[in-house]
């Protein structure tokens, strides 16, 4: 999509600090971080939000998934992350672009309150 900002990051058209990459998906670092590491995922085929994915994204989806884990072992993450994907606009999606955020390091107390 040409006014996707992260299809423009996927294509290399605006400048980002890639954390990895290969020909189905690139993760990079937050603009605005939320925790000490926060990292993006992403498609490189263009998908709007959760609601927009079809029967034939299922493989890469899959892939996504499987791939989060090795991002995050090469981010230094060996005591856990949170993976967290908002859908839609009561959810905070602010880019039209399906994202899983990986984030970590930050020390969180159980129970949360």
């Amino acid at each position: 999509m040409a006014d996707c900002i992260f299809c423009m990051i996927a294509n290399h058209e605006i400048p980002s600090n890639v954390a990895y990459e290969d020909d189905r998906i690139i993760a990079f670092h937050d603009l605005d971080p939320q925790a000490p590491v926060h990292v993006l995922v992403i498609p490189k085929k263009h998908i709007s939000s959760l609601d927009d994915v079809k029967e034939e994204d299922q493989e890469l989806l899959g892939y996504i998934m499987f791939k989060i884990h090795e991002i995050a072992a090469d981010l230094g993450l060996e005591n856990g992350y949170r993976v967290v994907s908002n859908n839609g606009e009561d959810a905070f999606q602010t880019v039209k672009h399906l994202h899983f955020h990986i984030l970590g390091k930050r020390k969180m107390t159980w129970p949360p309150g």
